[in-house]
């Protein structure tokens, strides 16, 4: 079972790989970019774009897997459709192929006999990948594999993928945007029950050689099942904030403001406003707006804020379910945003976590795969029920129930 998650460390590498490699040729990225059908739109963008890269990245997920472990492509959903148009007005289905010479001859369709590119990229997607991480080689699980669905958004940040930015500055290690912010995101869980298993978060750019431009990036991941709670290593958060905490350690001596505001948290830049006056009476100055969902959730997983909160409808089940599985597995979790504000905290019930296997009735295209209650990412259950008691009594009643 562990070999399904030594795999999908493999490929989110692989992924990592053709996502960097697409940046690196800017004439090569400006013909990557496809405006998405309108059934795929995500109207949280007016543009939306869909990348080959995207595509490339998912059906690479989607084969190598299909080929280690039959039956288990089937049940690898994403965002993305594998359809492109070119000049010509030739519609071709995009999908890895048994060798590099016949990637070479489907890519150069889509990228209208741009031969040079095509075997760039080609030989990216067949490149072989090894990855080991020796806290995962030294367990050993066994999960049906037929009670597994995976979840997969091949570039998540597309916008900060396309823009492509490097030169932004982190607050206190969180990227408000920049190329830091896209991650490549592997949720898998239980189709019984909607339970995210396993995780896996790739950030293909984290840091960048200044000398030959090449990127290096980090993958994270977490097991959690019947029990076994396994994650990769993760350094202290005193040794990731590096001097800018320090610093602010430092001018502020008696940490008055860690007491009348013990939460951080990091939000989206389009988030309501009357979420946002309330998380500044609980977090104060300590609220960070960074791009990407799966960044977000990220910055929750490394400790670098200890909430990811967002109250909009407009992120999936694609973008949630692999730091759902990570937190998961570190004791904490995610849980639907407006269920919690309509809980009765008295009730004894369970914390309405997010689940993976039923889609929202009645809706259509990407939307009956919503997060429709918003979300919160955390850390642990006794903060987020202290956080939650906090930010009910800043909100004012109307807006619990809207």
């Amino acid at each position: 079972m562990s070999g399904i998650l030594r795999e999908l460390l493999c490929v989110s590498e692989k992924a990592a790989n053709i996502a960097r490699a697409c940046r690196q040729q800017e004439a090569l990225f400006q013909l990557l970019i496809e405006e998405k059908k309108e059934g795929e739109k995500n109207k949280k963008f007016a543009v939306d774009f869909k990348t080959l890269a995207d595509v490339l990245v998912q059906e690479v997920i989607k084969q190598n897997m299909e080929n280690k472990f039959p039956g288990l492509g089937k049940k690898i959903f994403g965002e993305e459709s594998n359809e492109f148009t070119n000049d010509l007005g030739e519609k071709i289905i995009m999908r890895l192929c048994p060798t590099e010479e016949e990637t070479v001859d489907l890519l150069n369709k889509v990228l209208n006999g741009n031969k040079l590119a095509s075997e760039a990229l080609a030989k990216v997607v067949h490149q072989d990948v090894v990855i080991s991480d020796p806290a995962l080689d030294a367990i050993e699980i066994n999960i049906p594999q037929d009670t597994l669905g995976v979840w997969v958004d091949p570039i998540d940040s597309t916008y900060q993928y396309i823009k492509g930015s490097a030169d932004i500055k982190s607050n206190q290690g969180i990227f408000p945007s920049g190329l830091q912010c896209v991650t490549i995101l592997i949720g898998v869980y239980d189709i019984q029950t909607g339970v995210p298993l396993m995780g896996v978060i790739n950030q293909p750019f984290v840091s960048q050689d200044l000398n030959t431009l090449r990127w290096k990036g980090q993958c994270y991941w977490g097991l959690s099942y019947m029990g076994t709670n396994i994650h990769s290593f993760l350094p202290p958060v005193s040794t990731r904030n590096s001097s800018e905490t320090q610093s602010q350690v430092t001018q502020n001596p008696s940490s008055e403001a860690e007491y009348s505001h013990p939460f951080s948290a990091v939000i989206s830049t389009s988030e309501k406003e009357t979420i946002k006056a309330a998380l500044s009476r609980v977090c104060g100055e300590r609220i960070f707006r960074a791009a990407g969902a799966g960044y977000k959730s990220l910055c929750v997983v490394l400790g670098l804020v200890d909430i990811y909160i967002f109250s909009e409808d407009t992120t999936f089940k694609w973008d949630s379910c692999a730091a759902h599985a990570i937190l998961r597995a570190m004791g904490g979790g995610m849980v639907d945003l407006k269920e919690c504000l309509e809980r009765n905290p008295n009730s004894g019930l369970d914390l309405p976590q997010l689940v993976y296997h039923v889609g929202n009735r009645g809706a259509a295209g990407v939307d009956q795969w919503a997060n429709k209650g918003g979300l919160i990412a955390y850390r642990s259950k006794k903060q987020l029920e202290t956080f939650l008691s906090l930010l009910l009594r800043h909100l004012a009643p109307v807006d619990a129930h809207t």
